[in-house]
């Protein structure tokens, strides 16, 4: 049997994981991911090294294939997070390295950049928002404070592909990469002269952009021999890290979103059109190509499991010592007193804000809060309205992808650590009234990646096929009606909170933040 594998860069580790044509994980190696601070006059500047990452690397895949023959790898493919790129020269050496997404210093370049082009024109080319984490802003940021750099530079890579290119000595992106730069038109499907001009960035560094799931090359002998994958082994494009999961799980028709819910909620509607107008740009919704084919994903990013954790740090220390004497967790403690709680929290409300209301009103001031608060208001009724404000939060989310793709979201795939808590989404199915499906899958992301290494040798016929044969049902929750009912009522009370509590939280935050 032939296997696959996809390469994950992830910010905590790099794994190198190992399928089968029907998406079981045979194998897989991880390393911690090392963060550098590579200049003594600013070590507060974060970087990634490059050679430390392609260490890392080499030494996940070398894991992997211990016990495995690599002569059964048929292909493989890199996936991992998306903004932070280097300018190489014409022999491959770097000219600089990653400068990572934890790093703060190109906010005066995203600041600088807003004012001259404009959020919504940047938008309605880009699909992206006002982030300062985007490429378009470290290329910047570097051609102001090292002017020598980029004009040398043969190509920028985004760091997956700097991958490829140690694996086959292949320069490129692919669509889903390119749309993380904040300068790729998602109309046109190609780098924007409009705004490259509008920056200043050499034109010429921008690399080729191909579909995820073509076949690039093959692995060189120099690679063969420092990560262990036999020379010759097919390379093929991957992409951004969730669209690959969202590949993985089937998120890649028209009605269907992927929800990763852990410390963040992120989510992910795929579309066939781009609607680039200004109530979709208003939402603060985000939209980028997809690895699949001629697809792209509407995206949206809220905190979530982040405020349950703060609620449990600073409020469930009865429920840890209960859950040490029980043998038990504090989270089966705190989610069994929440259970028991009626649907409604006696009429408490949460409003997820904590860092920020962001869909479908952007809005940096807006604060959490507790809202309607008695002597009933006992830690478990806290606990379950933080979950449902939570899930409101979540069908808000839904009921914009809805207005930006004119279609009915059909189907959601829930994955992430949050999946593993039944009472959340059986909340969270009550509450949009929708079924939500947990797969029965380990590693979505290095899994999507895998199935794109797959199309691209052949052994997938399309996206389609790859999901037919590698997808894992796991358990589903269906909205319970009684309980959905009793939520329609509540929802609209929600939606009431922020607009009633928007000046006050502005006033709070001024004095305070």
């Amino acid at each position: 049997m032939d296997y696959l594998m996809g390469i994950d860069l992830g910010s905590t580790s790099i794994k190198a994981v190992v399928y089968d044509e029907k998406g079981n994980l045979r194998a897989s190696g991880s390393t911690p991911t090392q963060v550098s601070h590579l200049d003594k006059e600013h070590p507060e500047w974060v970087f990634w090294d490059p050679e430390i990452i392609w260490q890392s690397v080499s030494q996940s895949v070398t894991s992997a294939l211990s016990d495995l023959d690599r002569d059964n790898i048929a292909a493989v493919a890199v996936t991992g997070w998306g903004m932070d790129g280097l300018p190489i020269d014409k022999t491959g050496e770097p000219l600089y390295p990653f400068i990572s997404w934890h790093c703060t210093r190109t906010e005066l370049q995203r600041e600088r950049f807003e004012k001259m082009v404009g959020p919504e024109r940047i938008f309605q080319v880009s699909g992206t928002q006002m982030m300062t984490i985007h490429t378009a802003y470290r290329m910047m940021w570097i051609m102001e404070n090292y002017p020598e750099i980029l004009p040398k530079a043969e190509t920028w890579l985004p760091i997956e592909d700097f991958i490829n290119y140690k694996l086959c000595g292949i320069r490129g992106t692919d669509y889903s990469m390119a749309s993380c730069t904040a300068l790729f038109d998602q109309k046109k499907r190609k780098w924007s002269e409009e705004l490259i001009e509008r920056t200043g960035i050499p034109r010429h560094i921008f690399p080729e952009v191909r579909d995820s799931g073509t076949r690039i090359g093959s692995v060189s002998r120099e690679a063969s021999s420092q990560c262990g994958l036999k020379e010759g082994t097919p390379v093929v494009l991957g992409g951004h890290d969730y669209h690959c999961a969202a590949l993985a799980v089937g998120a890649f028709k028209p009605g269907t979103v992927m929800d990763i819910t852990g410390t963040w909620e992120i989510m992910f509607a795929a579309s066939e059109e781009v609607n680039l107008d200004k109530s979709v740009f208003l939402s603060g919704l985000l939209l980028e190509s997809h690895v699949a084919t001629n697809m792209y994903n509407y995206a949206a990013y809220a905190l979530s499991a982040g405020m349950l954790e703060w609620f449990k740090d600073e409020f469930a220390a009865e429920e840890g010592l209960c859950a040490e004497k029980t043998g038990t967790t504090v989270w089966g403690v705190l989610m069994e007193k929440a259970a028991s709680v009626p649907p409604g929290s006696h009429g408490v409300f949460f409003l997820p804000h904590f860092s920020g209301a962001v869909i479908p009103q952007v809005d940096t001031k807006s604060l959490g809060a507790f809202v309607g608060l008695s002597e009933r208001a006992k830690r478990g009724v806290c606990a379950r309205a933080v979950i449902e404000g939570l899930d409101y939060q979540f069908r808000e989310l839904l009921e914009s992808f809805e207005s930006a793709i004119g279609k009915s979201v059909e189907r959601v795939i829930a994955v992430g650590g949050a999946t593993q808590n039944k009472f959340w989404m059986q909340n969270k199915a009550d509450i949009a009234g929708r079924t939500v499906e947990v797969p029965a899958l380990e590693e979505a992301t290095p899994l999507g990646a895998a199935i794109l290494a797959g199309i691209g040798v052949g052994i997938f016929k399309d996206e389609p096929d790859a999901y037919r044969n590698t997808y894992h049902p796991g358990e589903t929750y269906t909205s319970n009606s009684e309980t959905a009912t009793q939520y329609e009522k509540y929802y609209p009370i929600y939606k009431q909170i922020y607009p009633n509590l928007k000046k006050v939280s502005r006033s709070i935050f001024d004095l305070f933040h």
